[in-house]
């Protein structure tokens, strides 16, 4: 009754979803398209423009009037209506405007920084997910070949071609692969509702990819397009939205002119005249000339290209080592699939045919089925670590993939 054994073990079935799989590229699109990371990126951005329209406008003109009567000559009062508005004649108003838009082009770099950073988030999630699914797969494959054998050592134990220790050694297994199962569906389930509330949807369908990165971009590809990384672009931006403030405090020295003009009534008792009222109203920079905007601003400025320098040495060092990491992680993982995991099915059949020639006990043909799980766990985890690499690599260097 051995010779059915091999038949009936190697069949494992895969039940496909009714719905598509879900890809890597859909779950980023899905989760880059929420209303509420839409509203984020639109609050951020108009709270810039916002300062942009307040930096171009115009001081609001001063309507004056003054009613003045000498004592002595309650028949003499004075009336004067005066409309004032203040000049900028430094130039400051464009300079903090040019400024403003300075912030807004860092905002919109802020804005792509954080849809990189969400990608990225969400890849994770995805290639997390798809690990756990196929940890399953592989799990259940080695539940599913420990029910078969036990049915199989069962009829052949009633005949009196095995032993009840196999029986119940079987019995054992089978109960450790269906309780490692659960666990790994569970961290399945956990992976899972991850990625659906990353990806803005209520259920997942199963998921469709390759745990195994491609090859990353080459190391000086990934340098030379450093400076387009968007969390630098902003922090340069800021750099120069600085320079213009300090260029507009230091012309401090240059006093806004407030120029005023309006009727003006004369009532003597007997005789009434009335003319123009004219005013200049210049501020003396005697002591504010600005000097706290012009320390603020070159501060501000130093500060942003320090860090932009900083970061960038620190990127291209990380980017050395997370493409030798990349690099070696898919070799590996490539090179011990094709060669591991790949003579899985030939030691099985192997162990099959000796188990059932008697020339190898049950343990044996137990300890071949969960070496062709372990290999199998341990290829995942290769690749599962390779593309978690590449995911970094690709955040590093400003690549969306």
């Amino acid at each position: 009754m051995r010779f059915t054994l091999s038949v009936c073990l190697l069949a494992l079935p895969w039940a496909a979803s009714a719905q598509s799989p879900l890809t890597e590229a859909e779950a980023v699109r899905l989760g880059l398209a929420r209303a509420d990371f839409a509203d984020l990126e639109r609050g951020a951005l108009q709270a810039a423009e916002a300062d942009v329209l307040a930096a171009g406008l115009f001081p609001n003109p001063t309507l004056n009037y003054n009613r003045d009567g000498i004592q002595g000559a309650p028949d003499s009062l004075e009336q004067t209506w005066m409309l004032a508005q203040t000049f900028d004649i430094s130039g400051r108003r464009g300079l903090h405007r040019e400024a403003a838009s300075r912030r807004v082009a860092a905002e919109r770099a802020g804005n792509a920084a954080r849809r990189l950073e969400m990608a990225a988030h969400i890849r994770r999630s995805f290639h997390e997910a798809l690990f756990r699914q196929e940890t399953v797969r592989a799990t259940a494959s080695w539940a599913q070949r420990c029910a078969r054998v036990e049915g199989l050592v069962g009829r052949l134990a009633r005949a009196g071609e095995a032993s009840g220790y196999d029986r119940r050694r079987l019995a054992r297994e089978r109960q450790t692969a269906e309780a490692r199962l659960a666990a790994e569906r569970a961290e399945l389930d956990r992976a899972l509702a991850r990625l659906a509330a990353l990806a803005g949807v209520p259920d997942l369908p199963r998921l469709e990819g390759e745990l195994l990165p491609s090859a990353p971009v080459p190391l000086e590809t990934a340098w030379a397009r450093l400076d387009q990384r968007p969390d630098l672009q902003a922090l340069w931006r800021r750099a120069e939205a600085a320079d213009l403030a300090g260029r507009a405090a230091r012309r401090g020295g240059i006093p806004d002119v407030t120029v005023g003009i309006g009727p003006k009534y004369v009532d003597n008792g007997g005789a009434r005249d009335q003319g123009i009222a004219l005013s200049l109203s210049v501020p003396l920079p005697v002591f504010d000339r600005q000097q706290a905007g012009q320390a603020r601003a070159a501060a501000e400025a130093l500060q942003a290209r320090a860090e932009y320098r900083l970061e960038k040495r620190r990127a291209e060092g990380e980017l050395r080592g997370l493409y030798r990491q990349a690099e070696a992680l898919r070799r590996t993982a490539a090179d011990y699939r094709s060669r591991a995991v790949a003579a899985s099915p030939d030691l099985l059949r192997i162990a099959e045919a000796a188990y059932q020639g008697g020339e190898s006990s049950l343990l044996e043909l137990l300890d071949a089925y969960r070496g062709a799980l372990e290999s199998e766990i341990t290829a995942l985890d290769l690749e599962k670590r390779a593309r978690d690499a590449r995911i970094e690599y690709d955040l590093l260097s400003g690549s969306p993939e």
